[in-house]
């Protein structure tokens, strides 16, 4: 996968099988986000998992008990497996802008296509913690009507989140303008 595009494609969409259970669109140009959202993902997994060991570790020092040294096999065996669906995940993401909506999609295991038309569009937010700004990161969050249609893609340079914020305002207030 390139840094600047994603296909999009699987095998079955690339042959022109697109079926229901294949729900991005091969039409669009992916836009894919900052593969530096790996390290800010992985770094707040380390965090949570040194707490989980400090503390299960600590419960085996004084107990002895072997159940302390199983759970603290479990802790860093979820590690390893979190760490691989971190960086598949974070691949997972993009997004592409069309002429009346936005399409985000990220997802695994259960894929999610979000389509938010910039009419239904409230305000947008910009947002960077402090892991994301130290790999010069940034998150815009697009707000709707319907909580539940709010959609969100993280790991965008603070440049292009500013352009897509920008952007999604102006289409948002054009397109209100005409109800």
């Amino acid at each position: 996968m390139s840094g600047e595009e994603v296909a999009g494609q699987l095998p079955e969409a690339a042959a022109g099988q697109s079926g229901p259970l294949e729900p991005w669109p091969d039409t669009v140009r992916w836009q894919a986000i900052s593969s530096d959202l790996i390290w800010v993902e992985l770094l707040r997994l380390s965090a949570v998992v040194a707490v989980f060991s400090i503390m299960i570790g600590v419960g085996w020092v004084f107990t002895g008990a072997w159940p302390f040294g199983l759970a603290l096999g479990v802790v860093l065996l979820f590690a390893v497996w979190r760490a691989v669906t971190i960086v598949r995940a974070v691949h997972a993401w993009g997004y592409a802008e069309r002429e009346n909506d936005l399409l985000v999609r990220h997802g695994l295991l259960v894929r999610r296509l979000s389509i938010v038309p910039y009419s239904r569009m409230q305000f947008v937010d910009v947002s960077a913690g402090p892991l994301e700004r130290a790999f010069d990161l940034a998150t815009v969050q697009l707000h709707t009507a319907a909580a539940a249609s709010d959609a969100r893609v993280p790991g965008l340079r603070p440049a292009e989140a500013s352009r897509l914020r920008d952007r999604l305002t102006a289409l948002g207030q054009d397109r209100a303008e005409g109800l």
